[in-house]
Formats: C-alpha cells, structure tokens, sequence
C-alpha cells in the first residue's frame, strides 16, 4: 500500500462531467490499495470572475479580503468532489485550508506555508477515508484565511506529500507533461521525461506554467518526487526528480517564455553608494516581486537604473518607484509594457561554453534586439520586443536541437 497525493487543476475540475471522470480517477487509485490524498483548484475560469469582481469593487482591494473572496473557488471544488465519490460507494472527506491547517505566514495573495498539522489527516486515512483538500489556500496565526499566489494548489499538494511523507505526489494537468517548449509556439517541442529539480525551478520561475515555482523548491527540499502528467489520458508524464549524470548530457533542456513582465527605468539617477537599495527597498516593503536589474556605467555622475516586475503588480510599482525618483531627484521613471521574457535552461550550460554566443548569434539573425540581459549557472534570460516572442522562442528551440 503506497500514499499517493494527487492535484487537479482548474481545467480537469472545469465541468460537473469533468468532475466525474476526476471521481473514477481517484477511485480506480484507490481500488488499488493506496491512501489517497486529493488536492484541488477551483473550476477554470472561476478564480478569474472572482478577481473580477475584486477589481470592480475598487482598484487596489484590500489584501486579507481579497484572499477571503478568491479563496471562495476552492470551496466549490472540494464539495462537489467529495459529494461525487459518496455517490459512487467510497468514504471521502473534504477540508478547507484552515481545517487541516495548512499554517502560513500573513502575506496575503502570496502567504508562505510555514507548517502542516497533518494528525488529523492522519486518523482520516487510517479509517480509510479519501481527502479531498483544498489547494492555494491556508491561515495565518490570526486565524485569517491566506492564499499561496496563483498555481498555489501545486504548492499545497506537493507541501502536503512532503508532510505525510508520501510515496508519489502526482500532478494532473491538461497537458501531459513538462516539453521542451510551449507546444501551442513551436509543433517540434518533445516531452521531457525526467527533468531535475533546479531545471524546472528554472523553467517554473521564467514563465513555463506547468507546475508552480514555490511548488518545485518544496519538492527538491523535502525530495518529492512530482509526476506531471494529463487528466485526460492515461499516458506517463514527465517526472521532475533528484539531478542524475545523464541529465547533464544535455546541454539545453527548454525554452521558456514570460509575457507578463513589464520594464520599468528610472533614469538619470545620481550615481552614489546606496541608490539601488533606496529604489528597491520601497518596492519589497509593498512585497512587489523585481525579476531583472540593469544599471547602466555611470556618466556625469549618473545613471540610468532599469528593473522588470510583474504585469499584475505594475499599477502599484510604478507609482512607487515615482515617489521614489521625486526623493532621490531622478530626472524621470518611464515604463514599457510592451516586452517579454524569453529564457534558456539546461543542466549542460555548467561546462559547455558558447552558449550565450549561440543564442544572440540566432537573435540577431532575425533581427531581434535584446533590451536586457540576466544569467545563472543554468539559464540565461533576455528581454525582448513582446511582438517577437514566438519568433525568438521557435529560433532558440531550433538551434539548441531540441525538436531532435
């Protein structure tokens, strides 16, 4: 008898017929003598209505209400699994975030788990009992309910395997598997089978959308192994695992890609110890995410300082960061929305060189500038014209040979 944690998604939980075929998917999981543990998201397209409505209440709505009214999808989700499977015969059980509890921190729309309570849990499957949870959602020491970011029902699945000490956490999507690239832009892109942690945290973080980030760093620190695979076939996936000798033979492993970045510069900044830290520190205390920075050589005594956040958060950052110009005395902030993120990951980077000359050698060839640059020891990553993304994702693919 093995534990087996399984999450459905928003799109395998889309519809009443959807949410019957998930039933005999646990049902058959569980007919064959394994403790089930279920994790799901709201409906497709639920979560969206729900943000909607957020935002038509007020501009900036209130973090802690926000976090109370979209974790609301979830709840759906849960009762009516849970109703479908009492149906079929079997013993199930819903739980809603603060029941288990999933214990988080207070930030709210993107809380943290700092721990399981998992006894309860525990006597359910010792009565034989399936779980049904529900993913994305938790509660803060005050007892308000807090949400994990969006994609936080694969951190609350992967975090409950860690917990229970499962032998699987499988992750049911509406793709079958991690690919090369996003298979909709290049029809070459090949399923990856096995994949390492630090790649797909890579993957993960640059805008491949099959599992989320916070997801994979609790399944390579708590060594879960995660198997991504389709709700709508019974094919294998991709499983995302513990780093192996063969997996560095490769040299590039995916392409991904971010259209959700917007590029913020705050130009003609007096060049002085200490500058960034007064442009960055306002936007982490509004606990607003910056993904690339770029200071350019000083001149005159000043520079220009560009960084990109997420497309979500760009209302509030960039009325921060001109509060932030007045105070420091920068000639001006500028913004453009109209860029993407396109990036390389592979294990094989470590020591093969002329990667980097590879990829700008294929940009440039077609004609697409890079505005800028970041790197790893694993990845590198440009920013470019948003209109040239699908161009500079299918020339990348094409010239690191992963359609082969």
């Amino acid at each position: 008898m093995a534990l087996v944690v399984q999450k459905y998604g928003g799109t395998s939980m889309g519809s009443v017929e959807r949410i019957r075929n998930v039933a005999k998917r646990v049902a058959k999981t569980y007919d064959a003598g394994n403790d089930m543990v279920v994790v799901v998201s709201a409906m497709s397209g639920e979560t969206n209505k729900l943000v909607a409505l957020a935002n038509e209440v007020c501009e900036f709505p209130d973090n802690r209400e926000y976090d109370v009214l979209v974790a609301a999808g979830e709840q759906v989700s849960i009762a009516l699994l849970a109703m479908c499977l009492k149906s079929m015969g079997y013993k199930a059980k819903s739980y809603l975030g603060f029941q288990v509890p999933i214990q988080t921190d207070s930030a709210y729309a993107k809380a943290r788990i700092e721990k399981i309570d998992d006894a309860k849990m525990r006597t359910d499957l010792k009565e034989g009992t399936i779980l049904i949870v529900a993913g994305f959602q938790g509660v803060d020491q005050s007892g308000s309910v807090t949400t994990l970011g969006r994609g936080g029902s694969d951190t609350s699945a992967v975090a409950l395997a860690a917990a229970l000490k499962a032998d699987v956490c499988e992750i049911f999507t509406d793709v079958d598997g991690v690919y090369t690239t996003d298979p909709n832009i290049c029809k070459d892109a090949k399923k990856i089978e096995r994949i390492s942690y630090e790649e797909m945290l890579e993957l993960a973080s640059l805008g491949a959308k099959v599992l989320q980030i916070r997801s994979v760093e609790f399944a390579s620190k708590y060594n879960v192994d995660v198997h991504v695979r389709s709700s709508f076939n019974e094919n294998l996936g991709t499983m995302v695992t513990k780093e192996d000798k063969d997996m560095e033979a490769v040299l590039v492993s995916g392409i991904a890609y971010a259209k959700d970045e917007v590029k913020i510069a705050v130009m003609q900044v007096p060049d002085k110890p200490g500058i960034a830290a007064q442009i960055l520190s306002p936007l982490s205390d509004a606990n607003i995410s910056v993904d690339m920075i770029v200071q350019n050589v000083s001149e005159a005594g000043s520079t220009d300082f560009t960084f990109t956040v997420p497309q979500a958060e760009f209302k509030k950052a960039l009325a921060i960061t001109q509060e932030t110009a007045q105070a420091i005395n920068a000639k001006e902030v500028l913004s453009d929305e109209n860029v993407s993120k396109v990036s390389i990951v592979g294990l094989g980077m470590r020591s093969h060189a002329g990667v980097a000359t590879t990829m700008f050698k294929a940009l440039a060839a077609e004609g697409i500038n890079i505005q800028m640059i970041s790197t790893s020891e694993i990845k590198i990553s440009v920013v470019v014209d948003a209109k040239y993304t699908e161009l500079a994702v299918r020339v990348l693919h094409d010239v690191f040979g992963l359609s082969k």
